[in-house]
């Protein structure tokens, strides 16, 4: 499929890099050439250097023959109008980020929808202030990722040492805890596995569990990790993410106090959130975090433009037994770093919209009998999980699953029916309607056909 960028800034690399290893023909467009020629001899792209509104950069791009153009420029504006051009040129489709919380009221950005012929508008800030207040309201997961309006979600938890996990096989886990769950995929250091019920589990293991909400909240409970959901909420950093996440927070009744350095902003905020606590100085020093309460938050998370410094404090206030420390890092060789270091959640605006990106992307590519509805990458991009719906023309509909001969490394791992929750056995079947869960681990899958050998 022809997809057009503009805009290679780190959205933009971040989105060219997963569509590039999805084998699509790329073309990216920037002002800067020294930008353009370094993605070009990184990744299997063609690139342009110009004005991604300009007719012509267009038309040189070849834009009237783009299945998909995206337009994740710095300028919200310049992306609008250069999807509108592409449109009127003959893209078929368009994506556009737009970041302004001017723009993002909900009557706003619908009519900017509807009159420009927008297929999706994407918000990094926002997108990753939503990611972060799931974790926020469940505390004992590294990450949640939610399916089907939130009746199904995959909790990404990280077994500390000592765990009652440690030692145990998922047969044996099974039989000793009743809820309905399942464990569907187990990181441990660089390898990421599917496992079946011999697997034992260790200490230091990332697994990933799929479940009803309150059958995971069931089971953390059970095994004595669940943490109560954070309502008291210490912000580093007066970000557009910070913005997003603390709007979001006191309207649930959560306190929420913001730390920034920079006095314009701290007045910005002030207006912004009156039900906030602005405080302005530097969240880099110990002092002043200690003097605003840290070691009696709920929760700290920090959201400053650098990620080094994010990692650093939170570091900091994991020595203060903060009971959530999550820090925003969008650097890759930083991520892992910070992992190393002991920081369980990491949470990246960057990964979050080439997620969403790449589900628009495939499910473009769609066949007949389902459609991809959702689509996370998991477990440092080893894994994914993908939520199709099933169309009444899916031909392997009503077969029990133990009779359908299923790719290695894939995983059903969750069917919902209505609002019915199934976790899947062998006699299960698939049905037209249904959402159905998939787990791949280092495979690519667009389709639900692409399950069966």
């Amino acid at each position: 499929m022809k997809i057009i960028i503009t805009g290679c800034g780190k959205i933009g690399t971040t989105i060219t890099s997963c569509l590039a290893s999805e084998g699509h023909d790329l073309v990216c467009i920037d002002d800067d050439a020294e930008v353009v020629n370094e993605i070009v001899n990184i990744y299997d792209v063609m690139g342009v250097c110009g004005n991604g509104a300009d007719s012509d950069t267009l038309t040189e791009a070849g834009v009237e023959s783009a299945e998909l153009f995206i337009a994740v420029t710095g300028s919200d504006e310049l992306n609008m109008l250069s999807c509108f051009i592409a449109r009127r040129m003959g893209a078929k489709h368009t994506i556009a980020r737009i970041r302004n919380p001017e723009y993002n009221d909900e009557k706003g950005l619908g009519l900017m929808r509807r009159e420009l012929h927008l297929s999706m508008a994407i918000n990094p800030d926002l997108m990753a202030a939503k990611e972060l207040e799931n974790i926020l309201k469940f505390p004992s997961a590294v990450n949640v990722e939610i399916f089907s309006g939130r009746n199904f979600e995959m909790v990404q938890i990280r077994l500390k040492p000592n765990s009652a996990l440690d030692g145990m096989s998922l047969s044996e886990m099974r039989k000793k805890y009743d809820a309905k769950f399942l464990v569907c995929v187990v990181q441990r250091e660089d390898e990421v596995f599917i496992p079946d019920g011999s697997f034992v589990l260790k200490s230091g293991d990332k697994i990933g569990l799929t479940a009803s909400p309150s059958e995971i909240q069931k089971l953390l409970k059970m095994l004595g990790i669940l943490q109560k959901q954070a309502r008291n909420v210490m912000i580093l950093g007066a970000s557009r993410t910070a913005f997003y996440l603390a709007k979001r927070l006191l309207l649930v009744g959560n306190t929420v106090k913001i730390i920034e350095k920079d006095k314009q902003k701290c007045a910005e905020f002030s207006n912004l959130l009156p039900g906030a606590m602005v405080i302005c100085g530097d969240g880099a020093s110990q002092e002043l975090l200690l003097e605003e309460g840290l070691e009696t938050t709920d929760a700290f998370v920090a959201l400053t433009g650098m990620d080094e410094e994010n990692i650093l404090i939170s570091i900091f206030a994991s020595t203060k037994n903060v009971p959530k420390v999550i820090a925003k890092v969008n650097r890759n060789e930083l991520a892992s770093m910070a992992e190393d270091l002991g920081l369980d959640c990491i949470v990246s605006p960057k990964k979050i919209i080439s997620d969403i990106v790449t589900r628009y992307a495939r499910a473009l590519e769609n066949t007949i009998g389902s459609n991809v509805e959702n689509l996370y990458k998991i477990m440092d991009g080893k894994a994914e999980v993908l939520e199709f719906s099933v169309q009444s023309d899916f031909e392997y509909v009503n077969i029990p699953l133990k009779d359908m001969h299923l790719k290695s490394n894939i995983l059903i791992a969750g069917i919902l029916r209505g609002k019915k929750i199934i976790i899947p056995a062998g006699d299960d079947v698939i049905m037209p309607g249904d959402n159905v869960i998939v787990l791949a681990a280092g495979g690519r899958m667009q389709d639900l056909l692409d399950i069966i050998k």
